[in-house]
Parts: structure tokens; C-alpha cells; sequence
């Protein structure tokens, strides 16, 4: 079985930040699991989106090529991706010359659905994007996101027919054989398509922007940057002639944010609609993080790095908060007293004091030596069924429920009143039973939480009990506002 699962490219004009961090763990969360299957060949891909007139703006900005500062961005990325102990397969960059060339290749096929014609429109470079004059007049004139002007433009540029493809595409989503999930996005783009799709502009003056891929055949042009980006999922497969592509194709599952549903549930399957390929299975949607109830930004001060939560409560920490503090399904809210409140009660007393007990008791009755620990019996169907459905939230959830299970079964079997009692054998199938739980909580965990399910595995395994060094989360305390 062949399991491909992606998540969109961050645009590296800004740093990293927790929303990019948390949809990479949520794709990494997938290729786990998909890779405890039996016979899964899994990839797992992410990467950066490098061209466009916001690269090149803000490169002159700063005095660089914009090469070297989109190498500087992507590294940033990457190390994100390694910090989180996020695992891909692949990493691409729009500035591969691998991308490059298989996005020519995909714009010539295309050719039948592209033509040339003058454009009159508003455009916001810090969006990439066009805009409606209904939309501007709503802002004032004004991109509310990025405190400019809009520009009028006018310009000669290549289109895609996407019209010829909207009935399709809404007959994909309705059937659910392209299916986007959560129900509140599916809606959301059903909607949009209900009133129809205009062809869109898939090109740039190459006067205007030059920072991009050039359009084949016409010098004078190189190719929006959204529409190229789009195409990473198939070139990062080696698209047209490589076996992973013919192996992999279609996703399974694609993992963006709500912030470019149009592009991913309207654009993307219309270009795959004209290559005559499949639409992906599944688009899951996941929402925004605010911060202390307020949207995140750089004007408000209150962008949060992911290596300060990172480096202050590890990795796996971070990807169990917003895993499953952040609803899986609509938007989440961080804050450190928030983030405190589930490390210490969740994880510091509910999970890490059932190990510690558990290890602690063994040591201390049996030598370290475990008893004859049977396969955990626990059914995982809900759980199961919660990551298909990428309900992350959910899945943590029952395996929560095991948790706390396992903490009320020790305090009703008292051990240490067994130990006293001299029941050996009585002990020796209790402490053996709490073992089982915690090596089946520890499976579960594993897409999760990978360096906390190892050091469980690891403390339990070979029969005996092997203590680490210190507590697996060490008590913390949020830091205070700076004043």
C-alpha cells in the first residue's frame, strides 16, 4: 500500500511561525501512523515557497539577492521541521531547478486550457493575489492584512480556463471522491462554486516581477507564483515520468490552513482536472492559533517563535498542546498559562507520575524485575477512526481516557497495600497489568508524541525496569509578561 500525505509550502518572507509549526506535526502525526501499518510505503512531504514579488521586495529591502535570502528562510524552515521532530520524506523548494523544470513541463501540458489576454484588476503584493473591486471598495482602497494601498493594474498575462472545471470539481466535493474535511470549509467552497469560477491569471509581466519561473516559450513572462507553488505536490514526485509519481499520485491526504482554501479546493483540482489526473482523497482544513484571544501578528508584538515554546517544554510538549488543546476542527488559542495549566496537569501528573509510579514500585517490590505482562485489550477504534478523520483533538482524547484509567486503577488496587499484605503474586499481576497499559498508551502515542513513546517503551522493555535520568516532564511554570 503507498500512502502520500503533504502540507503546503510556507512563503518565506516571514519567519516561521505557530501555525506553520503546528500543521507540519499534524501531517508528521498521519505519516506515523500511516507508517505502523503493515506493507505502507509512506511519503511525507513539505517545503518552502520561494518566488514572487514579495521575495524579491522585501530581498531589496534588505540589500540581497533574493536567492540568498530565500536559502536563509527555507534553512529557518527546516530547522523548525527538525526541532519538532517532524520527519518527511522530502523537502522541496520552488527555487529546485527539479521544480523548475517539471512546472515548465506541466504549463506545456496545460497549453489546450491556457491563453493570453489583458488583465485590469487590484493587486496586493503582500498577498500575491488579485482582488475584486467589490472587496477593495469594502477595505476603503486599503489591504486590511497589509496596511497598503491596493494597486490597479493592467497588464497582458496568460490565463487558465478554471471555468471549465467548476462543475466538476463541485460534483467531486459533493460525492466526496475529492473530499475536504472539516464539513464548515466543504460548505465554505461548495458556496463559491455554487456561483461559479472566473479563469484566473497564471502569469506575471516579467518587467514587473522577474523574481519567478519563466513561462515557456515567452520570455517576457514568468508564472504566478501561486499557481507554480501548486505544483510542488506533483514535481516533488518527480512528475511525469517517475515511478514514485506513477506509485503515489493521488494523495491521500493534503494539509493546509483555512486562509487558502480557494487554492487548494478550487485552483489545484482545477489544474489537475486539465492534466487528466485524480483529485487528491482528502484536503483537510485546519484553522487559525490566536494568541491570548488575539489574532497573531507582527504589528501587535504578540508573534510567539515556535523555538521559545520548543526549547522551554520540548518537543513533544508542544506537539501534544496543539494537538489537542487546538481544536482539530476550528481555530485555538495559546497562551502560556494555558500551555502550563495541560504540561503540568496532563502530562507532568497524569502521564509522567503514572510511569514514574509504575517504575518506582517495580524497583522498589520486584527488584526491577516485570512480571508476565500481557497484550493490552483496550479497543482502539475510536481512536483510530479519529485519525483518519484528522481529529487529533479526539484521538488524544481516548488516549487520555487510558491515562487517567490506568491512574484510578492503581489507586484502587493500592500496591503498596499489596506489597504489605505480602501477596506476591497478587502484586506481580497488578504492577504487570499497569505495564501493559502504559507499553499500549505508549503505541498510541507514538505519531504523537515519538520521543515520549520511546522512552516509555524503552523503560519497560526486555522484562525489566530501566530507570532514566530524571522525570520525563520535569514541573515548569509559564514565564511572566514581560513588563
Amino acid at each position: 500500500m503507498k500512502y502520500y500525505v503533504t502540507t503546503s509550502i510556507p512563503y518565506v518572507n516571514g519567519e516561521p511561525h505557530l501555525g506553520h509549526a503546528m500543521e507540519f506535526v499534524m501531517a508528521d502525526v498521519l505519516a506515523r501512523y500511516a507508517r505502523k501499518q503493515p506493507d505502507t510505503d509512506v511519503i511525507f512531504s513539505t517545503g518552502t515557497d520561494e518566488h514572487g514579488g514579495k521575495i524579491a521586495e522585501k530581498a531589496a529591502e534588505l540589500g540581497k539577492a533574493p536567492q540568498l535570502l530565500a536559502d536563509e528562510m527555507s534553512q529557518k524552515f527546516r530547522e523548525l521541521v527538525d526541532r519538532l521532530a517532524v520527519a518527511p520524506d522530502r523537502f522541496i523548494r520552488t527555487t529546485d531547478k527539479g521544480h523548475e523544470q517539471r512546472s515548465q513541463l506541466i504549463w506545456k501540458a496545460l497549453q489546450n486550457d491556457i491563453y493570453k489576454n489583458k488583465y485590469i484588476g487590484w493587486y496586493c503584493t503582500g498577498d500575491e493575489e488579485f482582488f475584486t473591486e467589490t472587496v477593495v471598495k469594502e477595505n476603503n482602497g486599503v489591504c486590511p492584512d497589509h496596511n497598503r494601498p491596493y494597486e490597479k493594474i493592467e497588464e497582458e498575462n496568460y490565463f487558465f480556463r478554471l471555468s471549465n472545471y467548476n462543475d466538476h470539481i463541485r460534483e467531486a466535493i459533493r460525492t466526496n471522491s475529492f473530499m475536504v474535511v472539516p464539513d464548515s470549509r466543504r460548505n465554505e467552497i461548495l458556496s463559491l462554486l455554487d456561483k461559479g469560477l472566473d479563469d484566473i491569471s497564471i502569469s506575471r509581466p516579467k518587467e514587473k516581477i522577474d523574481w519567478g519561473i519563466p513561462v515557456p516559450g515567452d520570455k517576457t513572462q514568468v508564472m504566478y507564483v501561486w499557481f507554480e507553488a501548486l505544483l510542488n505536490y506533483l514535481t516533488v514526485l518527480g512528475y511525469p515520468e517517475h515511478q514514485d509519481f506513477a506509485d503515489f499520485w493521488p494523495a491521500d491526504v493534503q494539509v493546509v490552513g483555512k486562509g487558502i482554501l480557494r487554492f487548494h479546493a478550487a485552483i489545484w483540482p482545477g489544474i489537475l482536472l486539465a492534466l487528466g489526473l485524480p483529485l487528491p482523497k482528502k484536503l483537510y482544513v485546519h484553522g487559525y492559533i490566536t494568541v491570548d484571544g488575539k489574532k497573531m501578528g507582527k504589528s501587535l508584538g504578540n508573534a510567539i517563535p515556535p523555538q521559545q515554546v520548543i526549547d522551554r517544554y520540548g518537543a513533544d510538549a508542544f506537539r501534544y498542546y496543539f494537538l489537542r488543546h487546538v481544536p482539530s476542527y476550528d481555530d485555538g488559542d495559546f497562551t502560556w498559562e494555558l500551555f502550563d495549566a495541560a504540561y503540568n496537569n496532563e502530562l507532568a501528573n497524569e502521564l509522567g507520575n503514572a510511569v514514574q509510579r509504575t517504575a518506582a514500585m517495580i524497583m522498589k517490590y520486584q527488584g526491577g524485575v516485570i512480571g508476565d505482562v500481557q497484550a493490552g485489550e483496550h479497543d482502539a477504534g475510536a481512536y483510530r477512526q479519529a485519525i483518519v478523520e484528522c481529529r487529533f483533538d479526539r484521538a488524544l482524547d481516548k488516549v487520555w481516557d487510558q491515562v487517567r484509567g490506568l491512574n484510578q486503577y492503581i489507586d484502587i488496587q493500592k500496591p503498596w497495600q499489596i506489597a504489605k499484605e505480602s501477596d506476591e503474586e497478587h502484586l506481580r499481576e497488578v504492577l504487570a497489568n499497569q505495564v501493559s497499559d502504559l507499553l499500549e498508551i505508549a503505541d498510541l502515542l507514538e505519531p504523537f508524541m515519538p520521543a515520549t513513546a520511546s522512552k516509555v517503551q524503552a523503560m519497560f522493555a526486555n522484562g525489566v525496569v530501566t530507570m532514566p535520568e530524571g522525570t520525563l516532564f520535569p514541573k515548569h511554570e509559564a514565564p511572566k509578561p514581560e513588563a
